[in-house]
């Protein structure tokens, strides 16, 4: 699995979370996690949860750090667990930061959405495309224009800790995406064993 930052500003708008964005904008082929940083507007026709569609959410921020996983294979389920997993890391790296920091805040997960008290610090969702599942995770920089009540990363961090954030959470997941694999090549089948159990 590999990993890049996109250095140019990207304005999300939902239409970017499609298959081979990394390769077309990064050249990673395969599996991967991207980052990059842009406002969010997402259009009502890209928009991936149908419960958000049916309830005229909006999904609007002026500034967030985003990250798009592709996983090659179509197990949404998967890919759902892939995303967790995605939000748990950001969710220590944050904390990390915060505890070092000697802050009296600190971040919660709740399902796949992040909040520091009653703020909501990202969106998530995860997807199936016809040749892989995708997952977009949106951090909140500044949380100008959000209709919901939310917080930002400038709000909670010094702007100078963004890029090494943003690093070790891609380094950790590509990490954790490694050692899934290793993992299942250390085991063996089994099958009904002879003899009965103690």
């Amino acid at each position: 699995m590999k990993w890049a930052f996109i250095p140019e500003r990207i304005d999300y708008d939902g239409s970017h979370l499609a298959s081979h964005f990394a390769y077309k904008r990064a050249s990673l082929v395969g599996d991967s996690i991207v980052a990059f940083v842009g406002a969010c507007n997402v259009r009502a026709e890209c928009m991936v949860d149908v419960a958000d569609l049916a309830d005229g959410c909006k999904i609007i921020s002026r500034e967030m750090l985003h990250f798009i996983v592709e996983h090659f294979d179509t197990d949404l389920g998967k890919a759902i667990l892939w995303q967790r997993l995605l939000v748990s890391l950001l969710q220590q790296a944050v904390n990390t930061r915060l505890w070092a920091s000697k802050s009296d805040r600190f971040v919660e997960r709740d399902g796949d959405d992040l909040f520091v008290g009653d703020s909501k610090l990202t969106v998530s969702v995860a997807t199936a495309s016809p040749v892989s599942c995708l997952i977009h995770l949106g951090v909140n920089i500044d949380a100008t224009g959000a209709p919901v009540d939310a917080i930002g990363l400038a709000d909670l961090l010094p702007r100078e800790d963004l890029e090494a954030l943003r690093t070790d959470v891609m380094v950790r997941y590509v990490a954790e995406h490694e050692s899934v694999s290793e993992a299942r090549s250390l085991v063996r089948g089994v099958t009904e064993f002879d003899g009965k159990a103690n």
